[in-house]
C-alpha cells in the first residue's frame, strides 16, 4: 500500500548484523575515533540494537496494525480525534531525529478503528526513514484505505534535528503538515473545525 514511499527490502536481502556492526567501526573509524578502545568496544553492538528498534517501522505490516474494526458504534458519526500522539523519527536526507506530535482524525462511514491502532500508525510511519511530508501523507492514506471513512484528517508538528543541530542551526523552530481526504479535503469549514478541536485545551 506504502510501497511507492518506502520501498521496503526483504530481510533476506539485509546485510548480516556483523556487517552492520562493522559499518558502525568504520563510521567511528571515519569520524576520527578509535573503535577498538574500552569505550567504544560494544559501540557497534548497541548501535544496531538501537536501529533496530528506531526502524521497526520496516517490519510492521499496516494492515495488521490496524486489524479489526468495529460497526457497534450506536450511530455515532461525527470526528474521531486522536490528538498529542508523541512520536520520534529520522529524516530520510541526513538520519537525524525528527521529534515530534500527530493529530489524526476521521469521519467514521459506519464502522471505528481501536483508538489505539491509530496511534500504533503513527508510530509505524515514524519508525522508518522519513520525510514529515510523505509521513503525513501514508498515515492518511493508511486509515483512508483501511477503514474507509468518509475524511482523514491529518496534522504533524515536528522539529527536525538536521535543523537545529547542523546547517542553519535554527532550534526550537517548528515544521507543520497537514493532509486532508473525503469530506475534510473540500470543506474549509471541517478543516477548520478539524484544527480548533487540535488547539482546543
Amino acid at each position: 500500500m506504502d510501497a511507492s514511499v518506502n520501498k521496503i527490502v526483504p530481510v533476506d536481502q539485509r546485510p548480516s548484523r556483523e556487517e552492520a556492526e562493522n559499518a558502525v567501526r568504520v563510521l567511528l573509524r571515519w569520524a576520527g575515533d578509535d573503535p577498538a578502545r574500552e569505550g567504544l568496544l560494544d559501540t557497534p553492538k548497541r548501535v544496531v540494537n538501537a536501529y533496530r528498534e528506531l526502524f521497526a517501522g520496516y517490519d510492521a505490516d499496516i494492515e495488521d496494525v490496524l486489524g479489526t474494526t468495529f460497526g457497534e458504534v450506536a450511530g455515532y458519526d461525527d470526528i474521531v480525534l486522536v490528538r498529542d500522539i508523541p512520536f520520534f523519527s529520522h529524516c530520510e536526507h541526513h538520519m537525524l531525529p525528527v521529534i515530534g506530535k500527530a493529530h489524526v482524525a476521521y469521519l467514521p462511514d459506519g464502522r471505528v478503528l481501536g483508538l489505539s491502532k491509530i496511534a500504533r500508525v503513527v508510530d509505524v510511519f515514524g519508525r522508518r526513514l522519513q520525510t514529515q511530508e510523505a509521513m503525513t501523507a501514508q498515515i492518511a492514506a493508511a486509515i483512508d484505505e483501511t477503514l474507509a471513512p468518509k475524511g482523514v484528517a491529518v496534522f504533524i508538528e515536528a522539529e527536525h534535528m538536521c535543523m537545529a543541530m547542523r546547517g542553519v542551526q535554527k532550534s526550537g523552530s517548528t515544521t507543520l503538515t497537514t493532509t486532508f481526504t473525503g469530506r475534510f479535503k473540500d470543506n474549509a469549514a471541517e478543516q477548520a473545525r478539524f484544527m480548533s478541536m487540535v488547539r482546543g485545551r
